[in-house]
């Protein structure tokens, strides 16, 4: 295929893909489970109002949102779906109501006939859909409100320090008074009980809920419907036919041989420019945070044993988990853009051989500005768990509550900035490159057009405000999270490494054009309307699930052929003798391919069909997915981009192979002891459990808390050690670099 074709083919693709995605956008505004004025039971009192639930979602920002329990599925594992557990708790509380008014008994003492006959008359009261839109009221029955009361005092004294669910706290690993006063607490009750009101309320003229019967729950109606079972068939046919179809145009292509390397490396003759220089202090910022990210991730994971202490030492009150998870999951974001961000100002002035004016200046302030960004949004967010903000200061300086969208609103606009900022030095630098006639053309406008895409596509984040509506706030949050983190990052390193394997001369030009080219084409074919698949249980309406399942499914067909690329990677080690000097950056270069086998493509396949989501989404199969993809794929891609740039920086003077070696195999092996002894177990087991008993046990303590899975938790151990000791060995490396730096600079200063 020509490159021209290729190239116009992705152009058009990307066009009609983004119209999709603003087109289903704009059906889930208009069809989103609407946010009432009030709710009402049949007597006339009201029960909660749109003010109890607006600012109960704040509340639920305010503690960490996603970071404590899940909503709608989305979330921390740890403790329970509160949208899941409302509804069980609900039925229950209604049924036993039921029972002592209709036959003065308890539920459990009540026959098998009518047993069934209160579940019946619960699933005819709470299942059809008694919005008004005319007065924007919802209305419940006495009996429904009620149960409701008895549900709200339940959370009342969770998320305060009520002693009859302390026990119940520190299995859910979460600290005493994690919202500070009674008034945040009973909106925050109001909150999510409008997420369990979506998650059973029928839409208008259907025979399923806002959420698609999520969470599975029979005893309340909540089963697969026929578009879950019908569009997962339909996608597993249409991967197949992808596959195919990528085998037969790669067969039918005859693989052109890789060229003769050159005598010698063509780059490290190069001389570094000074803002080169300060792209290695983004390299060595970048290792540490990835450093404090593993350590967080070791006590994230303790807090599933011990919810309130780490080994006996009480933690909660000053780093309660839902604040550890924080850090956790979005250092692990700060990390990996830091080391795509420094990738970007090396590798700028290397293709085009300019070095702006006051460059190096402009890239340590915008350094600074980055570290700022990072401790600030910290302390932001320690200060909200810890409940100091209120719940407007909250949302500007502290936490926003949405999974890798946490730091406050401040915050995330003075990242934007700086990104754009980012993207200003880029082009600057690569501005006379960009209109040349050079046969590298194609790769470079690809990696421009990502520079641009991570520099703009960050943006979307302000989609959601801070009163938007649940359903819609998903939407945009996923933009960000798949299309800019999962999306166009992995198009800018796609293009990056190609450029540095070109112009090491262990590619040949039109390869690579070509390759990039169509790899991008495939790549972003099914990923940017595969964004939906993430949408399916988050009150979207059914066009999410068809389009979602088929494009997602397409995600996968790349992957498919991806042990070509780790086996074409993995002999260039040995093209050339000086090759050696790249074998570690190669090597962890050839472990993104095998991660993105198996850590993105068959643990995301094993939850990426509506049907099989249906039972698992915000069970530990969706943590085994994301750390295979983020830390499999993104890290070691991450990493071996960092070390190729720092061949160049250092001149090698203190480099150490030995180091590399041991953290590489540290790092690889330690992952995937914490999945498959650990992480996937445990996932399987919940799965087994809410099939077999509803999506609310597969998260409750009568299952986390037994003897089987507290096992599995430990043996997370095993895995946690090997990877940690991967982190030393990188620290060191990291400290070797530094003082060699400093020595030769000192040595030069002398001179």
């Amino acid at each position: 295929m020509k490159l021209k074709t290729i190239a116009w083919s992705l152009v058009v693709m990307s066009i009609v893909s983004f119209s999709i995605l603003l087109s289903l956008g704009s059906d889930i505004y208009r069809q989103a489970p609407p946010l009432p004025d009030k709710v009402v039971s049949t007597a006339g009192v009201e029960v909660f109002t749109y003010q109890d639930i607006d600012q109960g979602q704040l509340a639920w920002r305010s503690m960490g949102g996603h970071q404590l329990g899940s909503i709608w599925g989305h979330g921390a594992y740890v403790a329970a779906d509160w949208s899941a557990d409302w509804l069980h708790r609900e039925a229950q509380a209604w049924l036993a109501i039921g029972a002592k008014e209709r036959f003065n008994s308890t539920f459990a003492k009540l026959t098998v006939h009518q047993q069934a006959g209160l579940e019946a008359d619960l699933r005819a009261d709470i299942r059809p859909n008694s919005y008004d839109a005319k007065t924007n009221t919802i209305e419940i029955s006495e009996r429904r409100a009620q149960a409701i009361a008895q549900v709200k005092a339940h959370y009342v004294s969770l998320f305060g320090k009520g002693a009859d669910t302390q026990e119940l706290r520190v299995a859910y690993a979460m600290k005493d008074n994690t919202l500070i006063n009674v008034e945040r607490r009973e909106q925050l009750s109001a909150f999510v009980f409008w997420s369990a009101w979506a998650a059973v309320t029928q839409r208008v003229d259907t025979d399923y809920s806002y959420t698609h019967n999520w969470p599975f729950d029979p005893q309340v109606g909540n089963n697969p419907t026929s578009s879950l079972i019908v569009w997962s068939i339909l996608s597993v046919c249409v991967l197949i036919l992808g596959i195919g179809a990528l085998v037969w145009y790669h067969a039918s292509h005859a693989e052109e041989a890789l060229p003769k390397a050159p005598s010698d490396d063509p780059l490290f003759s190069m001389k570094v420019t000074a803002s080169q220089k300060v792209a290695g202090l983004y390299f060595m910022t970048a290792i540490a945070l990835f450093l404090i990210q593993m350590l967080l991730g070791g006590v994230v994971a303790h807090y599933a044993v011990e919810g309130q202490s780490f080994y006996g030492v009480n933690t909660a009150d000053l780093f309660p988990y839902s604040l550890v998870r924080t850090w956790h999951t979005q250092l692990a974001v700060f990390w990996i853009a830091t080391a795509w961000l420094g990738t970007g100002l090396y590798i700028a002035p290397a293709l085009s051989g300019h070095e702006p004016k006051y460059q190096w200046q402009l890239s340590l302030v915008l350094w600074a500005a980055l570290v700022v960004i990072v401790v600030g949004s910290m302390a932001g967010e320690w200060l909200a768990v810890q409940q100091v903000f209120s719940l407007d200061n909250n949302y500007w300086f502290g936490h926003q509550g949405h999974e890798y969208i946490d730091l406050g609103r401040f915050w995330q606009l003075f990242l934007m900035i700086g990104l754009l900022i980012w993207l200003a030095l880029v082009t600057r630098a690569i501005k006379p490159i960009l209109g040349s006639d050079t046969d590298q053309k194609p790769i470079i406008w690809v990696l421009y057009i990502s520079c641009v895409a991570i520099g703009g596509f960050y943006l979307a984040g302000l989609g959601m405000g801070k009163h938007t509506n649940m359903a819609i706030a998903e939407y945009w949050r996923w933009w960000v999270v798949h299309l800019w983190v999962e999306g166009f990052f992995e198009t800018f390193a796609t293009a990056v490494t190609a450029l540095m394997f070109v112009r090491l001369g262990l590619v040949r030009t039109s390869s690579a054009n070509s390759a990039v080219l169509f790899a991008t084409l495939i790549f972003l074919t099914g990923g940017i309307i595969g964004t939906a698949h993430h949408w399916y249980f988050v009150g979207t309406p059914n066009s999410v699930i068809a389009w979602g399942s088929i494009m997602s499914a397409l995600e996968v067909v790349p992957l498919a052929l991806i042990g070509f690329e780790g086996l074409q990677t993995y002999r260039m080690r040995k093209a050339a003798s000086w090759v050696s000097k790249y074998h570690w950056p190669i090597m962890f270069f050839v472990a993104t391919a095998f991660w993105n086998l198996f850590g993105a493509g068959v643990l995301g396949f094993l939850i990426n069909t509506p049907i099989a989501l249906y039972f698992v989404q915000g069970l530990n199969t969706t943590a085994t997915h994301a750390h295979g993809a983020f830390m499999g794929v993104y890290g070691n891609l991450g990493l071996g981009l960092m070390l190729f740039c720092l061949v160049g920086i250092s001149q090698l003077k203190g480099w150490a192979d030995a180091l590399l070696k041991w953290a590489f195999w540290s790092f690889n092996i330690g992952l995937m002891a914490m999945l498959l002894m650990s992480l996937l177990p445990i996932g399987i087991i919940q799965f087994v459990n809410a099939i077999d008993s509803g999506y609310w046990f597969a998260r409750s303590p009568e299952l986390m808390q037994g003897d089987l899975v507290q096992s599995l938790v430990w043996n997370r151990v095993w895995g946690d050690v090997v990877f940690s000791f991967g982190g030393l060995l990188l620290a060191l490396f990291s400290a070797k670099l530094v003082i060699n730096y400093f020595k030769k600079a000192a040595e030069t200063a002398d001179s």
